[in-house]
């Protein structure tokens, strides 16, 4: 592709894949996807995306998905980093950005120690990306000047003991990835750091797929609600008064 970087061989390139749709991947993405000899996906890459992987490369399913059984973090890095020095074409690709709650800078420490070379390439992450899909603008001056991104659990799938619920509940926005098995903690703990019962809560599943799904709450009813209405992960919670913008931005109609 004409002005983009050649991909050598013995290189590892950690790419994002943006939240879904194939019409959100970056040109850098897709110049990497075309020259690759292995493609090493995880479970939220689409169909679509990998579609643009060159004919003959290899594609090597190694996702990790939350309560399933899944490779361990060191032997996908092993693999990545074998194959680099097999003298292939890596590429990491990887839902969302590799940097945002992605384990893309675990696997590019490993890289380093490994003295692989390597290239960062991001993609939109679906708590940008995927709330704009469903008519929900993350900063909006009117209603807030402040975002906070968060993970809704840790690596053991607990609710992170590190997160400072009291600052948390001041932010405009609350952008949680991960958190539906613990959205009843979450709802919990905020309220009790003085977050409105009645906050308004957007729960996008499949971000910007022709099967997502989305559900408006309250912060208090949240997680009653996300059971009854089984929408599954992967899914992005947002918390905040921009939400209620979604009335007139919904433009998918979701």
């Amino acid at each position: 592709m004409r002005g983009l970087p050649r991909f050598p061989a013995g290189e590892v390139w950690l790419v994002g894949a943006g939240p879904g749709d194939a019409g959100l991947l970056t040109l850098h993405a897709v110049n990497a996807l075309e020259q690759a000899d292995v493609v090493v996906h995880d479970a939220l890459v689409s169909a679509d995306v990998l579609g643009f992987a060159r004919r003959g490369a290899e594609l090597v399913f190694l996702g990790k998905r939350g309560g399933k059984p899944s490779p361990k973090q060191p032997e996908i890095t092993k693999r990545l980093i074998d194959y680099a020095r097999a003298g292939k074409r890596v590429l990491r690709l990887k839902g969302g950005d590799p940097f945002v709650f992605g384990r893309g800078a675990e696997e590019a420490l490993d890289l380093v120690a490994a003295n692989v070379p390597f290239r960062v390439i991001p993609g939109i992450t679906a708590g940008i990306g995927g709330l704009a899909y469903a008519g929900v603008p993350v900063t909006s001056r009117d209603v807030n000047a402040s975002v906070i991104f968060l993970t809704g659990h840790d690596k053991h799938g607990l609710l992170p003991d590190t997160v400072d619920w009291a600052a948390t509940a001041k932010a405009g926005m609350i952008v949680m990835y991960m958190a539906m098995r613990n959205m009843d903690k979450i709802a919990a703990k905020l309220i009790a750091a003085g977050r409105p019962s009645g906050d308004p809560v957007t729960v996008v599943s499949n971000a910007t797929l022709p099967d997502m799904q989305v559900i408006d709450t309250t912060l208090e009813r949240a997680a009653k609600d996300i059971a009854a209405s089984g929408i599954a992960a992967p899914a992005i919670v947002s918390i905040g008064r921009g939400n209620l913008l979604r009335e007139k931005l919904n433009w998918r109609g979701v």
